[in-house]
């Protein structure tokens, strides 16, 4: 796994080799970057769920502002930090070795917003749609700002946020994965 693009192109990124985290694969990666790349210079980036913080890694390096990482395997955590270290961003990046429910409270307490929010939960836990009404509820995004989320189950995903004040505005599969693009509805 390898940063694509911007200042640490092609730095290799560790991972762990376990079955609780799954990387997002190069060429679902490659294909997200090519679609958001015009939103992520100066953005504000959550990661959440982070995993090996591949996915904020990669905002960073294409110029993003600053990268939020939230995972809360402390293994994982430990591999973001390490990550981070070996591309040199660790100055642009806040790690949150929590739940998800506690690391978005702690953002909302600090009314902090985002631009891009990245969620890509366990595959096996059905939580990407509740933490997107707990970013909604919160305030997390801003007026203009994605949300993106990795799931293998885009039907289920798909029907639960029909019940939120959200926009689909994309849907990609990609064999087992599938991105779903959302923004608020104006």
């Amino acid at each position: 796994m390898r940063v694509i693009s911007g200042m640490a192109r092609g730095t290799k990124l560790s991972s762990i080799d376990d079955i609780s985290t799954r990387p997002t694969l190069d060429r679902v990666k490659e294909s997200l970057f090519n679609i958001i790349q015009s939103k992520i210079e100066n953005s504000d980036v959550l990661d959440l769920f982070a995993g090996s913080g591949a996915i904020g890694i990669e905002c960073i390096s294409r110029g993003c502002h600053q990268a939020y990482f939230c995972e809360k395997s402390h293994q994982a955590f430990n591999m973001i930090y390490h990550n981070l270290t070996k591309t040199r961003f660790l100055d642009r990046a806040l790690l949150f070795e929590k739940d998800y429910k506690d690391c978005l409270k702690e953002l909302s307490d600090k009314k902090i917003s985002f631009d891009i929010i990245y969620i890509d939960p366990p595959y096996r836990e059905n939580i990407a749609v509740e933490a997107t009404k707990q970013i909604l509820s919160m305030n997390l995004l801003k007026k203009y700002g994605i949300i993106i989320i990795e799931t293998d189950n885009e039907v289920r995903e798909l029907k639960e946020l029909e019940t939120l004040d959200i926009d689909v505005y994309d849907l990609r599969k990609y064999g087992r994965a599938s991105l779903i693009f959302l923004n608020r509805k104006e």
